[in-house]
């Protein structure tokens, strides 16, 4: 039996229209680094610097610390300038599978890649700072690790009270998604509103792919 579902946020739960792709590679690309859409791609659902410090060095740069610290400022005024011309909404059906699940009696929560600054930006945005939906929002710079690490699963398990990884399910878009879910031993499910497609997606450890997370209340529902 599923207690908790834990989502992505960009590209699962939001729609952010890919800003955060752009602002990635134009980051990356500004240090000079050659990168292409793949690498981007692969990177996708990671903690930001990480993977800032991953393409960089991909791109034939050098990721010390300095260069690193200041591509991850310029991506986060990259990105919110971005967001402020086009500000990111739920995906279709998504804030109503959040409050089905709650209604279930599961606990929700959200997973980013994101820094906490730059996530409470967007929870203000999307008027989700004080939902009663979600129980707890966890960010990449919260944990030792990002995606594809399991520590921010296994920190919204903490949070919540959740003992057993087999009452987990984690829906996310991309590579990261289902590799932290199978890295966690929680139940992965694959999401097509990202960047990725059915069969790129299948690749991966998965359960099952999903048109979209708002079809995640029914899939917890025929678990049960």
């Amino acid at each position: 039996m599923i207690t908790l579902v834990v989502f992505d946020m960009a590209g699962t739960t939001i729609d952010e229209h890919g800003d955060v792709y752009r602002a990635l590679a134009r980051t990356v690309e500004e240090t000079g680094a050659s990168i292409t859409d793949d690498d981007v791609q692969r990177w996708m659902g990671a903690d930001k610097r990480e993977a800032i410090a991953a393409l960089i060095e991909i791109g034939g740069g050098v990721p010390d610390q300095s260069v690193v610290d200041a591509a991850f400022d310029r991506f986060r005024a990259v990105l919110l300038s971005l967001y402020s011309s086009n500000p990111p909404a739920p995906l279709p059906g998504i804030p109503e599978a959040l409050q089905e699940l709650k209604t279930q009696g599961i606990k929700t929560a959200l997973t980013t890649g994101f820094s906490r600054d730059v996530t409470e930006l967007l929870l203000k945005g999307l008027g989700w700072q004080d939902v009663d939906f979600l129980d707890t929002v966890i960010c990449s710079d919260e944990v030792p690790m990002g995606r594809p690490a399991p520590y921010m699963i296994h920190r919204a398990m903490e949070v919540t009270g959740v003992i057993s990884v087999s009452e987990v399910l984690s829906a996310g878009d991309t590579v990261n998604d289902l590799l932290a879910a199978r890295n966690a031993g929680v139940t992965g499910v694959g999401v097509l509103t990202g960047g990725l497609n059915r069969a790129e997606l299948e690749q991966y450890p998965h359960e099952c792919i999903v048109d979209s997370a708002a079809d995640v209340p029914a899939l917890v529902k025929s678990r049960s």
